[in-house]
């Protein structure tokens, strides 16, 4: 019997995809002026549902990778980047990494409990 589930798991793997996407958030905001920049994205959450259902090992093997994101729409110069977009990407995400990370700590603190850990 694992300690951990595949929800855990899957817990475990969205915080660092959202970690990740961070990241690139702070990249395309950091590029907004470059010429020629490329949007860069991570998209975890697909990789995580299509995992899902075949179990904890295959959702601990979704590995998140930032990508060019090509349905960004180019600027005349060139680049991707829209800092409104971003700055609301920016947002949302730190929201969900906020959640993700309070649904961990809950459930972690369950365990404690039934552990009998203080």
């Amino acid at each position: 019997m694992d300690l951990f589930d595949t929800t855990q798991i899957g817990l475990e793997r969205a915080l660092s995809g959202s970690s990740m996407r961070q990241q690139a958030i702070a990249q395309n905001i950091a590029n907004v002026n470059t010429p020629g920049y490329q949007r860069q994205d991570v998209d975890f959450a697909s990789a995580l549902h299509a995992a899902w259902d075949q179990g904890s090992s295959k959702v601990e093997a979704v590995d998140p990778a930032v990508k060019a994101d090509p349905s960004a729409v180019m600027r005349a110069d060139g680049s991707s980047v829209d800092i409104d977009s971003e700055a609301a990407a920016q947002a949302t995400n730190g929201l969900q990494y906020e959640a993700i990370s309070t649904v961990m700590k809950t459930r972690i603190s369950i365990l404690r409990s039934a552990i009998g850990a203080s």
